[in-house]
Parts: structure tokens; sequence; C-alpha cells
């Protein structure tokens, strides 16, 4: 009963499409890959400039 089968997972995708329908969905994807490019642009743009592409851990004392 802890695992899902494939057939639970498709039966899952058909509701969640003919809920939110094709469009919605795919527009939710397009802005989640633009989004990811963005995110991929500033961390070349920050790699160029010499920037740390993330902040220190300043948590630990030295």
């Amino acid at each position: 009963m802890g695992s899902l089968s494939i057939w639970h997972w498709a039966i899952v995708l058909v509701l969640i499409v003919l809920l939110f329908g094709r469009g919605r969905i795919l527009a939710v994807m397009a802005d989640m890959g633009g989004g990811i490019g963005v995110f991929r642009r500033e961390l070349q743009q920050s790699a160029k400039a010499g920037k740390p592409a993330a902040p220190k851990d300043v948590s630990k004392a030295e």
C-alpha cells in the first residue's frame, strides 16, 4: 500500500490534465522553463563578474 504503481500515476496525471487543462499546464511549464533560463543567465553573469555564485556559510564559528 505504500508505493504507487505506474497505473496510479497515470490516473493522477489524467485527473490533473482534466482539472487544469492542457493549456494551463503548458503555460506553467513554460514559466518554469523561463525562470530556469533566467537563473542560469544570472549565474553565468556573476561568474564572469568574479562574484561568488553562492553566499558563504557564515554560521560556522572559526
